[in-house]
């Protein structure tokens, strides 16, 4: 049931920020609702999809950092990812 409500949160968060459901974590969405509790409790926050969609919170890591991949070398003779030296 937790999980359903959280998938649920997390389709509201990325049309909120409008990125693809793919790019929403749901691990740090649940780790972040510790800290809307706490916003909650102080009074700074009452909805969770503004919340986790505003600005000032992109530190949560909710919406998922795309690593850029290097360019896959496919020539005959590949350059070595490594240089070598010699010791001496």
């Amino acid at each position: 049931m937790f999980y359903a409500v959280l998938v649920d949160l997390g389709d509201a968060v990325a049309d909120e920020v409008g990125v693809p459901f793919d790019s929403i974590s749901l691990e740090m969405l649940h780790r972040g609702m510790y800290h809307f509790g706490v916003a909650y409790d102080k009074g700074k926050a009452t909805d969770p999809v503004s919340y986790f969609a505003a600005p000032e919170n992109q530190d949560l890591r909710v919406v998922k950092i795309r690593k850029k991949e290097a360019p896959l070398d496919l020539s005959p003779f590949p350059r070595p990812c490594l240089t070598f030296f010699s010791s001496s």
